[in-house]
């Protein structure tokens, strides 16, 4: 067992320093696409996608924090931000005057559908297109075991979220309304 006090060895460093470069590269890369559709970010988008998967199109401002994986701070910064453009509404809930519930408006329904199409491409591009089916199984493998060690609660939450997506995004069981966007992350 490594103690941490040895160094890294060639292909550890190499591995080091990709992750490193990966982490920097990629979500700009993801992010240009969709502030040139859009002009929101790739948190932005996925509250827009995570309130377009629900029935309602409305969550508590709790839960779309959890699902979005963002602090409740951030997420208000966004929803204030999304809230302006008229693509999300709040509302207040539980008898307080807290603005408590967010929900996704027919402008939002209308943007993160057309915006989702040009990220699942992009998401294509950048992880599906370059790796073959048995190197994605591998990088959801590394994905999971590197979140585990550096997060294992942010692990056990998305054992408990990937299911719900995927049965939301592959079986078409989400919004008995129009079609789900590819809710891509």
């Amino acid at each position: 067992m490594a103690t941490g006090d040895e160094g890294l060895n060639a292909r550890q460093l190499e591995a080091w320093i990709l992750l490193v470069v990966l982490l920097e590269i990629a979500p700009p890369a993801i992010e240009r696409q969709l502030k040139a559709d859009a002009g929101i970010n790739l948190f932005e988008y996925t509250v827009l996608a995570m309130l377009s998967e629900e029935p309602d199109r409305m969550l508590q401002m709790a839960r779309l924090a959890e699902v979005s994986f963002g602090s409740i701070s951030r997420l208000s910064h966004a929803i204030d931000r999304l809230e302006r453009r008229g693509w999300v509404e709040k509302q207040a809930g539980g008898g307080n005057r807290r603005h408590n519930t967010v929900r996704l408006t027919d402008a939002g329904w209308a943007t993160v559908t057309e915006v989702a199409v040009g990220h699942v491409a992009n998401v294509r591009r950048l992880l599906v297109d370059p790796l073959t089916d048995s190197e994605v199984e591998s990088f959801v493998r590394i994905g999971r075991k590197l979140i585990g060690a550096a997060e294992p609660d942010v692990l056990d939450r998305l054992d408990r979220q990937i299911p719900e997506i995927l049965q939301r995004n592959l079986d078409g069981s989400a919004d008995p309304g129009p079609p789900a966007p590819p809710a891509v992350r």
